[in-house]
């Protein structure tokens, strides 16, 4: 995307896009394309910074991807709220951990690792 199209979009067409990038992240992971999942990476950072910079951090309607049948959307929508609702982001963030879909699973056991540790802190 170019510089200036996010604040261009909606907050639900922003959702679609963290959607979108979310999706192509996982397929980055099976394939192990990891120039792509770090490209993919700063496009999603991207999209969060532009719904936090909205009237009132706009990141929390990412929660509605909190349903999502796909593990990699659900762990990056409940790390990309932790900062704006951070009881319901942890709680699912602990059932990724707890589901054995990997590799997510995984990043949820090391992202509440982190948050415990103190290592982590959303913002």
């Amino acid at each position: 995307m170019r510089p200036g199209e996010l604040q261009m979009m909606s907050v639900a067409q922003l959702v679609e896009r963290f959607e979108a990038i979310a999706l192509a992240q996982d397929e980055a992971i099976l394939y192990d394309e990891i120039k792509k999942f770090n490209r993919l990476f700063g496009q999603m950072e991207n999209v969060k910074e532009e719904l936090k910079s909205r009237v009132g951090d706009q990141r929390r309607a990412l929660m509605v991807l909190y349903e999502h049948p796909n593990a990699q959307v659900r762990l990056k929508a409940a790390k990309a709220t932790l900062a704006v609702a951070p009881q319901e982001a942890r709680r699912l963030i602990e059932v990724i951990a707890d589901s054995h879909e990997f590799p997510q699973a995984g990043d949820a056991g090391m992202t509440l690792l982190a948050l415990d540790e103190g290592i982590f802190k959303p913002t």
